[in-house]
């Protein structure tokens, strides 16, 4: 504002100076006996210089008034009055009065344009200088810092920036240009408050005390806000606008390159972390699988050689017991590596699905021979496409899942049930256990993921099952899910679709 009023006062001073100057001239020429056109010629031309030499229209078309007034006061008959005895004279000073507005319009039109013409030129320059920084910038702190001061020398004022985290929240300070070209760090009064203001803005800026605020978008989330005095956001014309725009829109590129790097170097890591832990997983489950095969084997062959009756026979079968449990566990290790590492194919062919659960039964009844299963399936000879090995998988640990989580005595059932309208076929596995808390329901397929059972129990999975069943149902183009019965208890359901060879 300051400024301004002194660039006025300046403006008129010239203007002044230079009327008054053109006028002693023409007291000159009036005393040598010059021509009165010569002196018109004078006051044109001084016209233009004001208009050259001030800014804006205004002080053009005053001096082309005062012009009038002067030459009509002091230069013409009669002397010090505004009247014109000579009509030649006053035709004169109306061609005068109208050149020196027309050219004192063209001189300012020319100037204003070479200054926007300068203007552009710079605050292109400082775009496109922010731009080539900004591609070279690592972090989020040296983006911010860009954008603040290209911001801050395009407004000539201080601007500052604000930095989301990846959480979306902003950071407690943010940065402000300060003076002699310095950049200050100030706290960010009430966070919580400024992002639930910020999430909840329906414009393009949002308003405090002190500044206009712009958020600036990713392609999900918000990444940082530009902060413009309110003194200069006020004032702020079309083209300071769309600078800001652009300023905004390639700092959010620049964040976004960021992020994507991040994100790029994350998954990296993850994907090595996750080579390494499968090759540390497999070679662990290559060693383990043969020593347990022979624990099972001799702790077999001792149960066959002990009477029943024998205390002996107790710890034969508990040791055969834990080591098939282990064994269980070493080949859901492997084939979710192989799942994984996407080795694992599948050799579809159709299976009769009694022959399959007949598979699935016949080995659950090694590891749980006291339990009895109910099973209901369709009468007539049902094929289905599907790896029968894997399908088989699938079942042994839903009814093993099932046998963990259901007491003794109580029911435990396998049901198949062909849909025709949507030509698949659906397995059923249910028990009568605790049931799955509701907001748990959607994660029991996650990996390593268990549900904390009531009853104790010393061979507690340790959550790969469900994932690998999860895995080899969708690897067959179908789907599975998990959901408490309304009478107590659980159900897994997973479909396979008959495709063409269903019979």
């Amino acid at each position: 504002m300051k400024k301004t009023v002194k660039r006025h006062m300046i403006d008129c001073l010239i203007t002044l100076c230079l009327v008054g100057t053109v006028t002693v001239i023409g007291f000159l020429f009036r005393s040598w006996h010059v021509s009165e056109t010569n002196i018109i010629i004078m006051y044109i031309l001084f016209v233009l210089l004001t208009a050259r030499f001030t800014s804006g229209y205004f002080y053009g078309l005053a001096a082309a008034g005062l012009s009038f007034l002067f030459f009509n006061w002091f230069f013409t008959e009669p002397y010090y009055s505004l009247k014109i005895n000579d009509p030649t004279l006053l035709l004169t000073v109306i061609i005068m009065t109208i050149t020196a507005i027309i050219t004192s319009a063209l001189t300012s039109k020319v100037k204003q344009t070479a200054t926007e013409a300068k203007e552009k030129e710079a605050e292109s320059n400082a775009l496109y200088q922010m731009t080539n920084r900004l591609t070279d910038a690592e972090t989020e702190e040296k983006i911010a810092s860009i954008a603040v001061e290209t911001v801050s020398r395009i407004l000539s004022h201080k601007a500052a920036f604000i930095i989301y985290d990846e959480d979306g929240a902003p950071l407690p300070s943010y940065v402000q240009q300060g003076e002699d070209g310095k950049q200050i760090h100030r706290r960010l009064d009430n966070p919580v408050e400024f992002q639930k203001r910020m999430e909840a803005l329906h414009n393009t800026f949002d308003i405090d005390n002190e500044f206009y605020n712009y958020p600036i978008y990713g392609r999900s989330t918000m990444l940082a806000v530009l902060r413009i005095p309110k003194e200069c956001a006020e004032v702020l014309s079309i083209r300071q606008i769309k600078l800001i725009h652009a300023v905004m829109e390639s700092t959010s590129l620049a964040l976004e390159r960021l992020n994507s790097l991040r994100q790029q170097a994350k998954s990296r890591q993850e994907t090595a972390q996750e080579h390494y832990r499968g090759n540390l997983l497999r070679a662990i489950s290559h060693d383990l699988r043969t020593p347990l095969a022979g624990i099972m084997g001799s702790s077999e062959m001792l149960m066959d050689m002990t009477e029943q009756t024998d205390g002996r026979y107790v710890l034969e079968k508990d040791i055969y017991e834990d080591a098939n449990w282990l064994h269980g566990l070493v080949e859901n290790i492997l084939n979710l590596t192989k799942f994984q590492d996407g080795h694992l194919s599948l050799k579809k062919e159709p299976e009769a699905v009694e022959e399959v659960i007949g598979a699935a039964l016949a080995l659950l009844k090694k590891r749980a021979p006291e339990r009895e299963i109910d099973v209901s399936i369709p009468d007539s000879l049902l094929l289905v496409p599907m790896d029968a090995k894997l399908i088989t998988q699938v079942l042994v640990n839903l009814l093993d899942n099932a046998v963990q989580h259901t007491p003794e005595g109580k029911e435990i059932c396998i049901s198949v049930t062909e849909q025709p309208q949507n030509n698949t076929v659906t397995f059923a596995v249910a028990d009568r256990g605790y049931g799955i808390p509701k907001n748990q329901l959607s994660k029991v397929f996650e990996m390593f993921y268990t549900t904390a059972k009531k009853e104790s129990s010393t061979r507690k999975g340790v959550g790969l099952g469900l994932s690998i069943c999860q895995s080899i149902v969708e690897a067959h183009g179908g789907q599975i899910t998990a959901e408490n019965r309304a009478d107590g208890g659980t159900e897994f359901k997973f479909t396979l679709p008959l495709g063409e060879d269903n019979t």
